[in-house]
């Protein structure tokens, strides 16, 4: 089977391995509770597991799906919960699932393309046998703040790339591929803010509502689950909004060094109009024109396009212009 591993625990205390390739019953006694973590199984070993805890045929296959958003499931004196994992590739957020069976005496976590195991935090229970004895609800709350822990460096990186672009944008138009990726990461962000509604319902329902398996003292816990959840929606709203940010902030800069172009650009034409307009009138030949025969025409004319130039360019120069 695909089981990263199964232990018995009491009192916060592994005692033994699970044997599930056997037919013979756990024999768990009172204050005994099996821990299970089993990694994209296939159906039949998940239907093992059905016979051996009695699990519900639906919970079941959710679990083979594994295409479920965030949510509590109540089957009896048992439990079922989907958590979405998810991880940053390539500016591009991919999601897993993670189902948890949940028992009076057992828990089992069914990994669907996660990329982080839960060893780590196995070993971290196991140091701390104080909240381990607790039971299934405390390893329960544990996994669903593993997981929810996992989505703080997935916005920390983000949040990086975010923070050069709005940087880059002030010092330099923004390309086309660099437009995409705003976009691009508008649209992450977008889809990652409807998986943080449904987990922060989890993490409420659990905290406020009578469920089996979950004790009055360990309650408390789960808010400290939606709390995470709630400051990572936090920082991906703001992120969301540096994001249109910087798309406007660019765009108007852009429209403002397009604005001083089309006026530098008008006022040059301005200044050259004036020896076009002398030279045009000057060039059209006639006999009798005013000045055309005097000596001192020619330099009377090419002085007043100087003067004439020297002044619109003061002017535009004072108006910055040029």
């Amino acid at each position: 089977m695909s089981i990263v591993a199964a232990y018995v625990y009491r009192n916060g205390e592994r005692l033994r391995e699970v044997e599930l390739v056997t037919p013979a019953g756990l024999d768990l006694t009172a204050g005994e509770f099996a821990w299970i973590g089993l990694f994209e199984p296939a159906e039949h070993e998940l239907r093992v597991l059905q016979d051996r805890f009695g699990l519900h045929p639906l919970a079941i296959e959710d679990a083979l799906t594994a295409s479920q958003m965030p949510k509590v499931d109540i089957y009896g004196d048992q439990l079922f919960v989907v958590a979405r994992t998810a991880h940053l590739e390539d500016e591009t957020i991919c999601y897993g699932e993670t189902d948890i069976f949940v028992g009076p005496n057992h828990i089992i976590t069914v990994r669907h393309g996660s990329a982080r195991a839960h060893n780590t935090l196995r070993h971290q229970l196991e140091a701390a046998p104080i909240h381990l004895k607790y039971g299934v609800d405390y390893v329960l709350h544990a996994v669903l703040d593993f997981i929810v822990d996992g989505y703080l460096p997935l916005v920390e990186a983000i949040e990086e790339d975010v923070l050069a672009m709005e940087r880059h944008a002030l010092d330099a138009f923004l390309s086309r591929e660099e437009v995409s990726r705003i976009f691009n990461l508008r649209r992450e962000l977008m889809r990652f803010r409807r998986v943080l509604g449904p987990m922060e319902e989890v993490a409420s329902r659990l905290e406020h509502h009578d469920m089996p398996c979950i004790d009055v003292e360990v309650r408390p816990y789960f808010s400290d689950v939606r709390d995470h959840v709630r400051r990572v929606a936090s920082l991906v709203e703001s992120l969301r909004d540096v994001l249109n940010s910087v798309f406007e902030a660019s765009t108007l800069l852009e429209a403002q060094r397009q604005g001083a172009i089309t006026r530098r650009l008008a006022a040059w034409a301005a200044i050259l109009a004036v020896p076009t307009a002398v030279a045009g009138i000057y060039g059209m030949n006639f006999e009798v024109m005013p000045e055309l025969h005097w000596k001192y025409g020619y330099f009377l004319a090419l002085g007043l396009i100087l003067a004439i130039c020297a002044l619109l360019h003061s002017r535009f120069k004072r108006a910055n212009w040029l």
